[in-house]
C-alpha cells in the first residue's frame, strides 16, 4: 500500500513540475522504462536516496521531500503475510490489512476473513493433494489474516454469500455447522460485519461471472480496487471505470440479498441439514 501511494505521489509531482518521464530519465541517466516502472508501482524497494533526488528534481518543499523518503523507509518494512510466502501468491492481504472497507460477493466459498479454522482446512484440500504440513500453514495464516476483525480500528466488512456456498458441503457435517454458526455469531455481534445471503430463488443476477471484493482505503491518495482471485495470481482492477462497474454490480447484488436479519434466519434453517 505504502510503495503504491509513493508511486501515486511521485507521478503527481512530476506532473505538477511540467516534466514527462522521458525529460526525467534523460536529466537522471536513467534508462526508459524506469521512472515509468516506479510510477506504475513496479519496483521493490523503493531507495530513499532515488526517491530525495526525484522530490529536488520535481522542487517539492523540504516537509513533502521528507514525506516521500518517510513513504519509501516504511514500504520497505515487511508484513506480517510476509512469513507465508509459501501461502499468499500475490499482495492481496498486504491491500486488505490497510482497507478501510472490504465489500465482498462469494459465489463458491465463504470469504477467508470469515472462515472456521477446519473450513479452512477442507477448502485447502480441495484441487490438489497437499501434505497436512501445507494445510496446517494455509489454515495458520488465514486464522492471522483474521485479526483485523478485532483490532481497535477493523475495516467494516460486507460480505454477500451465494445460498450456495453454504449448501455446499465442505469436510463433514460438524464442519458446516461451526461455519455457519460462526457467520451467525457475526451477524448478531459485530457492527463492523455484515452477512447477507443471497438466496436461490432470485434467479440470475449480476454475480453469474464469479466472485469478486471491493477494497476501499481511508487515504484519499489511495484509490479503490476490485479484486478477482484467480488460480495463480490475482486480478487487481485499479482503473476508475473497471472499479465502477463492479461496484454497480454489487450494489445490484446486495440490494437482491436477505437482510442480515432474514440471512441469519435463513441460515439457522440450512444449518439444520448438518445436524
Amino acid at each position: 500500500m505504502r510503495r503504491r501511494r509513493l508511486s501515486a505521489e511521485l507521478r503527481r509531482l512530476r506532473e505538477e513540475a511540467g516534466l514527462t518521464a522521458q525529460q526525467v530519465g534523460d536529466s537522471l541517466g536513467w534508462s526508459r522504462g524506469r521512472l515509468t516502472n516506479m510510477e506504475q508501482n513496479k519496483w521493490r524497494r523503493p531507495d530513499p536516496v532515488i526517491i530525495r533526488a526525484l522530490a529536488h528534481l520535481y522542487k517539492a518543499t523540504p516537509e513533502v521531500s521528507e514525506g516521500l523518503v518517510l513513504l519509501a523507509r516504511q514500504s520497505r518494512e515487511k508484513g506480517w503475510w510476509t512469513r507465508y510466502g509459501d501461502v499468499f501468491t500475490d499482495a492481496y492481504v498486504g491491500f486488505e490489512a490497510e482497507a478501510s472497507a472490504v465489500s465482498t460477493y462469494q459465489s463458491m466459498v465463504v470469504h477467508g476473513l470469515l472462515q472456521t479454522p477446519e473450513y479452512a482446512a477442507a477448502s485447502t484440500r480441495i484441487g490438489r493433494s497437499r501434505s497436512p504440513e501445507t494445510i496446517d500453514r494455509v489454515v495458520q495464516a488465514r486464522q492471522e489474516r483474521q485479526e483485523i476483525l478485532d483490532q481497535d480500528d477493523p475495516p467494516k466488512v460486507w460480505c454477500v454469500l451465494d445460498e450456495s456456498v453454504l449448501l455446499r458441503p465442505a469436510g463433514d457435517k460438524s464442519v458446516m455447522r461451526e461455519q455457519i454458526a460462526k457467520l451467525i455469531r457475526h451477524i448478531e455481534t459485530h457492527d463492523h460485519i455484515k452477512i447477507q445471503i443471497l438466496p436461490l430463488e432470485v434467479g440470475l443476477h449480476p454475480g453469474v461471472a464469479g466472485s469478486f471484493t471491493l477494497l476501499d482505503f481511508a487515504n484519499p491518495l489511495d484509490p479503490s480496487i476490485a479484486y478477482i482471485e484467480t488460480r495463480t495470481d490475482g486480478l487487481y482492477l485499479e482503473e476508475d471505470e473497471e472499479v465502477e462497474v463492479h461496484r454497480a454490480a454489487w450494489d445490484e447484488i446486495r440490494v437482491m440479498a436477505l437482510h442480515p436479519d432474514a440471512s441469519a434466519d435463513r441460515m439457522s434453517q440450512i444449518i439444520k441439514m448438518y445436524e
